[in-house]
């Protein structure tokens, strides 16, 4: 059932097409009506097939439906998974009314292993397509795999209304896009403006999270806008676009896989935003903070160690400050009075971690979350 203030001229299907036991694996989400469409994806050697195929529909800039089988890859299966992808986009295709070049299609799952087809084509000949208004919450829970919880965020841009869904907890460390990400909207906006606006917003979001500095085979990020409401304010939707992509960012970053607990290093005083994302990016990957933040344990020297191995020459440790929850932990050392602070702030569900490197006026938020004994035991377990 579609929400109060959904996007309007959606529809949906969320349904167990027999990849996974009886929950839902498989979704078919569309406009009744042309659209403008933008999207990025990973930039791995070993990117599948989902990922090739709706390249090439983004090319075209008016995608307007995405297919997604969740709990299977198809990825590094050869021609055999190509063949596959092709078939499973035109089969959804198909049952929506629409060309295949219309039609983006995702996976994720199992890498290695082809689309068991005959299970795909028993489902599409046997399914109608039932054009009921969409519903974006079941549509969250179809893409999912090893999440705890569906991730749907909502908001309005003028007269127009923004609703994103996303999969993902582990193996993210995003290169152009991260996990499965997917943006609807009504907004009447043309395809240079989406595309221009989209990759700033993924810069400074879906490109700020990491999980555990693995990027995916699969990572796809994608709006879809058609019009339905009218034109916007195209600095509106930019902020608007902006407010769902990081609702969803927060949302994978706490609910990683194993994780307790969300991290936040914003850097500012940087040369540009490219340093300042880099060293960003090397406080929450770093497995010694990641641990600490899971203890509670307020030692700073880890961060300072996070920094020192960017090994940038524009850095000088005499400029640096290092703070913990906004108390300051360098310079000069903290204190034990310090130390406790921050430890208690250590212990709520986001730690905060402020650093400041005192060579210019950039800044950049990496999101990440701690490292716990529930992730070894996830991924050691994960194929079975």
């Amino acid at each position: 059932m579609s929400a109060p203030g959904d996007p309007q001229g959606f529809v949906s299907l969320s349904a167990n097409m027999g990849i996974k036991d009886t929950t839902l694996d498989f979704l078919l989400l569309a406009s009744t009506v042309p659209a403008t469409s933008a999207a990025v994806f990973t930039q791995s050697r070993f990117a599948g097939p989902s990922v090739e195929i709706s390249r090439d529909v983004a090319s075209g800039g008016h995608g307007r439906a995405i297919a997604v089988i969740s709990k299977n890859a198809n990825v590094a299966c050869g021609d055999a998974g190509r063949h596959d992808a092709a078939l499973f986009q035109q089969r959804a295709a198909a049952m929506a009314g629409m060309e295949p070049r219309e039609m983006f299609i995702a996976s994720t799952g199992v890498i290695g292993r082809r689309y068991p087809v005959k299970v795909i084509e028993r489902y599409f000949d046997s399914t109608e397509f039932d054009a009921d208004a969409a519903d974006f919450d079941r549509a969250a829970e179809a893409i999912m795999t090893t999440d705890t919880h569906p991730k749907v965020v909502r908001t309005t841009a003028g007269s127009a209304s923004l609703v994103g869904i996303a999969k993902g907890v582990g193996m993210i460390e995003p290169d152009m896009a991260t996990m499965l990400a997917f943006i609807f909207t009504d907004a009447e906006i043309d395809g240079d403006a989406l595309d221009g606006i989209f990759r700033r917003v993924v810069a400074r979001t879906f490109n700020a999270l990491s999980i555990d500095t693995d990027t995916s085979t699969s990572d796809s990020a994608i709006v879809i806008a058609n019009g339905v409401a009218g034109p916007v304010d195209h600095g509106d939707f930019e902020a608007a676009l902006d407010e769902v992509a990081l609702g969803l960012v927060r949302m994978i970053a706490a609910d990683g896989e194993g994780a307790s607990k969300t991290i936040e290093a914003s850097v500012r005083g940087a040369h540009d935003v490219a340093q300042a994302k880099r060293i960003a990016k090397l406080i929450v990957n770093s497995p010694l903070v990641k641990t600490a933040v899971h203890g509670a344990d307020p030692n700073w020297g880890r961060i300072a160690m996070a920094i020192g191995k960017s090994n940038d020459t524009a850095i000088d440790q005499d400029r640096v400050a290092i703070s913990i929850g906004g108390v300051a932990m360098y310079p000069p050392a903290a204190g034990e009075a310090e130390l406790a602070a921050a430890a208690a702030h250590m212990r709520g569900d986001v730690t905060i971690i402020g650093v400041d490197l005192g060579v210019g006026s950039a800044a950049f938020t990496a999101f990440g979350c701690d490292l716990t004994a529930g992730y070894v035991r996830i991924n050691a377990d994960y194929t079975t």
